[in-house]
């Protein structure tokens, strides 16, 4: 940015060290935050474990596989993410795994990437500011710090880890640049935005709108339009089922049509439908206008606020997973830079309109005022959100206590062997899951040797607490023994017990648990002749019959319709083009064997049931 904005080099140097500090103190600030939530067990393995199993597969130069969304939703457990999302910029942290190694250094890397984003957004206001004589830092210093407090960033970095984190600032350093004139500069951070997310050539749609509406930049808008579509279509339809996804696994627009040429059809011959869905539910509508409130709706008044258009449309026209158009979860961060740059320009705008009848020079005056006054109006609304918001809890003193059940929690993971094939309730697994091979405690059975369950409080995925106190009464009566049991949390294995643990067993007793041992193995009407009936959630198969003390592994494994545990302990390790692939070279997993990351057959049914399964955030 040029010295020229700045009365003097000392104005500049303050101004400098105040957006530093600010943006130093907004990494540390959502660091804490994230990292208090992993410490209290309140992250889950959906979805912090699932990028942890990943990104801990790049760093040791593997395909980034993670067998707890494998597993959990039917995939298999030699899953690869980039058959749930393409987001091969996740690749980017594997080094920060050969420093430390576990779920909080990916909450880290997200703080950073957040604050990274807020000089950025800085620059933009105060070079908008400076151009229209308002005072570059009068308007950029609000405008930045109530961006580092406005909820989307707060519910991003309340919620575990995401590949969003990129999203904001990749936004910010495009938006920027093309602010500064450094057109290529800006294609091509906008063009990296592809390595996010499959959808996020939407967003570079949008930036093409905006594009269009700028003469001289008409034929580049053009091209981002056509090649921000085009770069969607491809990442959806050929590179995720290239890496074992299913084409139309995260289909969410099934009252406009069953896929998209049919939905594009209703869509332009029943447009009636299309406005009615923008506002079924009432939510959709609060939640585009809580996306729109940081800024005061000023956004709406610039051009820039087409690139909103495109991801803004792709949540609201959803008819299933109702956390797209919720305000909370990370969804929102995709945007957020956009729309506070569209903000600022708007505002400059219209300060402008409203002065043009006054004389130049009173009219600069008073539209300066105008724009400075509503960037502090756009601090004290973000002040006044952060109680509703995640980044309220950080200010009450319960969100940093260490209750009885932190306590038992550290408790139940310390039982856990390292190196363990383990079920993991869903706050739990993050601990396990740097030193334990972690699947999540599901409803369907996956007979593990450890299996760490929470009966004190709901858990994702179960429907309730009935349900998870089941599961463990399950467990017991198929010969799992309970090695720690505090506060809600019970830890099972089938591991023997130890000798002095059962030498203190008198011999009659002994001989009596040998006895019922025998028997369980070898009478089959020990073992449930149907299948555990699963409620609706994510996973699209069903629990499996038998159990250690019941049916053999192989013979749960066939019969059950769930992940074949022999094959999850005998699993090899794996390298880029050779899918990780256990010794038998593939799992079954609802019944069908199928390759281990690589392309799966389109299921419909498997697709129904995800879609009536959506009941807790994706990643």
């Amino acid at each position: 940015m040029s010295g020229s904005a700045w009365p003097s080099p000392a104005a500049r140097r303050r101004d400098l060290a105040a957006v530093a500090a600010l943006t130093a103190a907004a990494a540390v600030a959502y660091a804490i935050h994230s990292c208090v939530r992993l410490s209290r067990f309140r992250a889950g393995a959906y979805d912090l474990v699932i990028f942890d199993q990943a990104v801990r597969a790049y760093s040791r130069f593997e395909a980034p596989v993670s067998m707890v969304k494998g597993v959990h939703n039917g995939f298999g457990p030699g899953f690869c993410v980039l058959g749930d999302h393409w987001s091969p910029a996740l690749a980017l942290l594997a080094p920060l795994y050969w420093i430390h190694d576990g779920p909080a250094t990916l909450l880290v890397a997200q703080a950073v990437l957040l604050a990274l984003s807020i000089p950025f957004v800085w620059a933009y206001a105060f070079r908008a500011a400076s151009r229209y004589g308002a005072g570059g830092g009068r308007v950029a210093h609000p405008v930045a710090a109530a961006y580092a407090l406005s909820w989307p960033i707060a519910e991003t970095v309340a919620f575990d880890f995401h590949e969003a984190a990129f999203a904001p600032l990749l936004t910010a350093v495009a938006l920027e640049r093309y602010q500064a004139g450094r057109g290529r500069a800006a294609l091509l951070t906008a063009l990296a935005l592809l390595l996010v997310k499959e959808d996020m050539g939407l967003l570079l749609a949008g930036f093409g709108l905006f594009l269009l509406t700028r003469r001289r930049d008409r034929w580049p808008g053009a091209l981002l339009v056509a090649g921000g579509v085009a770069a969607t279509l491809v990442a959806t339809s050929v590179l995720v089922p290239r890496f074992g996804g299913r084409t139309g696994y995260y289909w969410a627009y099934w009252t406009l049509g069953p896929d998209l040429p049919r939905a594009a059809l209703h869509a332009v011959t029943r447009p009636g439908d299309v406005l009615a869905l923008l506002a079924d539910p009432p939510l959709k509508l609060r939640t585009a206008a809580l996306t729109l409130a940081p800024v005061l709706f000023t956004a709406l008044l610039s051009p820039a606020a087409l690139a909103l258009i495109p991801p803004l449309l792709e949540r609201l026209l959803a008819s299933t997973y109702p956390n797209w158009w919720t305000p909370r979860y990370h969804y929102t961060a995709f945007v957020v830079a956009p729309v506070f740059a569209a903000g600022v320009d708007g505002a400059l705008r219209a300060a402008a309109l409203m002065t043009r009848r006054a004389g130049t020079r009173a009219g600069t005056g008073r539209a300066a005022r105008l724009v400075r006054g509503w960037a502090m109006l756009v601090l004290a609304t973000a002040l006044a959100l952060v109680p509703f918001f995640s980044f309220g809890a950080s200010l009450t003193p319960a969100f940093y206590a260490e209750t009885t059940r932190t306590r038992a929690a550290q408790r139940a993971v310390a039982a856990v062997p390292d190196g363990a094939l383990v079920e993991a309730a869903d706050s739990l697994a993050p601990a396990l899951s740097p030193r334990t091979r972690t699947l999540l405690w599901d409803r369907t059975p996956r007979w593990a040797p450890w299996v760490v369950a929470d009966v004190g409080v709901r858990t994702f995925p179960f429907a309730g607490l009935r349900q998870q106190v089941e599961r463990v009464a399950r467990l017991r009566g198929h010969g799992y023994r309970v090695v720690f049991e505090q506060a809600g949390y019970v830890v099972l294995t089938t591991t023997p017990a130890p000798v002095a643990a059962r030498s203190r067993m008198s011999i009659p007793a002994a001989a009596t648990a040998a006895a019922k041992g025998a028997l369980g193995r070898r009478r089959p009407s020990d073992r449930p002749a149907t299948a555990h009936r699963a409620t609706p959630a994510r996973a699209s198969h069903s629990a499996g019959p038998g159990g250690p003390g019941g049916a053999t592994a192989s013979s749960r494994d066939a019969a059950s319709g769930g992940t074949g545990i022999r094959a999850l302990t005998r699993a090899a390790p794996s390298r880029w083009g050779q899918p990780r692939t256990p010794v038998a070279r593939s799992v079954s997993m609802s019944g069908s064997t199928l390759p281990r990351c690589a392309p799966q057959p389109s299921s419909a049914a498997a697709t129904t049931a995800h879609h009536a399964g959506s009941g807790g955030p994706s990643c």
